[in-house]
């Protein structure tokens, strides 16, 4: 098989390489993937977090960007607030150091189970202002912050006890079913 390449000769090499990369390049060409296709932010996930030891719930998302934008640009995200109020505005500056951005609400009561929560989510470039993306999506909790205790399980370091709380404390039966706190 070597013995017919010394036939071909330097320069049927160099076109046989030469179509070669040629073809390789219009595969490339033909199968790449420009910024224009791909939206600026994609959402990874987005759910209700239930720390009962903290006796604390709250709800987020991961965002992750997808696309060049300047830095310190922001992402803005108004959550809808389970217990009735205003809607909560929460932000974060972009960086070239990290993708990948997590929103979360402070922390939040009348939390129902399987209601969903509107969040609205923006994309303001650094500079002038202009908003480079906008979505709304839902997040909806599987269960009710019925089940959270009144104060945390414990303080301190040691994981004491929470004098605070009553002896025995656990959540009522309506509260194990997901019901709605009256």
């Amino acid at each position: 098989m070597f013995a017919r390449l010394g036939k071909l000769g330097t320069q049927g090499v160099v076109t046989a390489a030469v179509g070669l990369v040629a073809i390789l390049l219009a595969i490339g060409w033909v199968t790449r993937e420009t910024d224009a296709d791909r939206p600026y932010l994609t959402i990874a996930g987005s759910s209700f977090i239930f720390n009962y030891r903290e006796a604390e719930a709250f709800y987020g998302f991961t965002a992750v960007v997808q696309r060049p934008v300047k830095s310190y640009s922001r992402i803005e995200a108004v959550f809808e607030d389970p217990g009735g109020g205003p809607p909560i505005p929460v932000s974060a500056k972009l960086t070239a150091r990290t993708t990948r951005y997590g929103l979360r609400t402070p922390p939040l009561r009348g939390i129902v189970k399987g209601r969903p929560y509107r969040v609205v989510l923006r994309l303001v470039q650094n500079g002038d202002g202009a908003v480079l993306f906008e979505d709304s999506f839902t997040v909806t909790s599987q269960m009710s912050d019925a089940m959270m205790p009144p104060a945390p399980l414990t303080v301190g370091p040691g994981y004491t006890r929470n004098p605070d709380l009553p002896d025995g404390w656990k959540a009522s039966q309506a509260d194990k079913t997901g019901a709605a706190p009256p």
